[in-house]
């Protein structure tokens, strides 16, 4: 499970990576944790850590600029916080705006969140042919707000100001 998000020394979101890879780059004096799990902490029969929700990597890593943020069943779910465009419960599944079938593609723009009884209801047509409204519109994050959306931030009053991410 990827929960910890990795900033680069110039604070820019890289990567999410998993609580022991985190552990780990800290430990190895590589990464600095900069916002930790309240209450939780990470015990040894020599040390005591916090669980890091955030670290920064020391040294400035150079990574090629990214343009989109990639397109994953995963990632549509996280963006819709796992809440069915259609009647708001519980999402499981994605759902294709335009079909498959019809040449909609995996794509931000083309697919939601959806309870599965929605995504059976509306089958193999558009929301319009099966008389269903969207609740929100589909949106393409950018690569920085998939990262945070990935590590659970959906809002910045979790975050301290200088990570916050701007409204939208």
């Amino acid at each position: 499970m990827r929960e910890t998000l990795v900033l680069n020394a110039s604070f820019e979101p890289l990567a999410t990576v998993s609580l022991r890879r985190a552990v780990v780059l800290v430990l190895q004096d590589k990464a600095v944790v900069e916002l930790a799990r309240p209450g939780l902490r990470l015990h040894s029969s020599a040390m005591e850590l916090p669980a890091p929700q955030v670290i920064r990597l020391r040294r400035y890593v150079r990574v090629p600029f990214r343009r989109r943020a990639p397109w994953s069943r995963r990632g549509v779910l996280v963006r819709d916080r796992h809440r069915c465009a259609y009647c708001g419960r519980r999402a499981t599944t994605v759902d294709h705006v335009l079909p498959r079938s019809r040449g909609g593609g995996d794509t931000w723009l083309n697919t939601v969140a959806a309870c599965a009884e929605d995504n059976h209801r509306k089958a193999d047509r558009t929301p319009e042919q099966a008389g269903m409204r969207l609740l929100r519109r589909p949106f393409e994050p950018s690569p920085s707000d998939a990262l945070l959306l990935s590590v659970g931030v959906y809002d910045g009053e979790r975050l301290p100001e200088w990570l916050a991410v701007p409204a939208a």
